[in-house]
């Protein structure tokens, strides 16, 4: 008989989760080149800064972390990375990147390097969003 089991973090089931539903995906889409993407941004005694971690598949590129410590932002970097990762998922063969941020993040910071949004996920949080954005390289 099957059974729920309750937990918190679990690397092995969100590792099989994430091979079964690729599995799934490479089925219905034709194509199954998905690749893993991470930029570092490491100082000069190689402590990390700041990064950007992303994926690439089908001609589609995604951002799905981006983040710098505090006393750098405000200094071009996370400019820096984005354009780094559009030029890797560029020379990856892809034309199109998408990405998603809460409302307390970053959302002009995508707009203001033309990324559109295109959804919105209300409700989440303290009365935050979560932005959805997409844009053509």
């Amino acid at each position: 008989m099957a059974e729920l089991t309750f937990g918190t973090e679990d690397s092995e089931l969100e590792k099989r989760l994430s091979d079964e539903l690729d599995a799934i995906n490479n089925a219905a889409v034709a194509s199954d080149d998905q690749t893993p993407l991470s930029i570092r941004l490491v100082d000069d005694d190689g402590v990390l800064q700041g990064g950007l971690t992303g994926w690439t598949w089908g001609g589609c590129g995604g951002i799905t972390s981006l983040w710098l410590a505090s006393d750098l932002r405000g200094q071009g970097w996370g400019e820096r990375l984005l354009a780094a990762a559009e030029d890797e998922i560029r020379r990856r063969g892809c034309d199109r990147v998408v990405v998603a941020t809460m409302s307390f993040q970053a959302p002009g910071f995508y707009l203001r390097f033309g990324y559109r949004e295109v959804g919105r996920t209300p409700d989440m949080p303290d009365g935050t969003a979560k932005h959805h954005f997409h844009k053509r390289l």
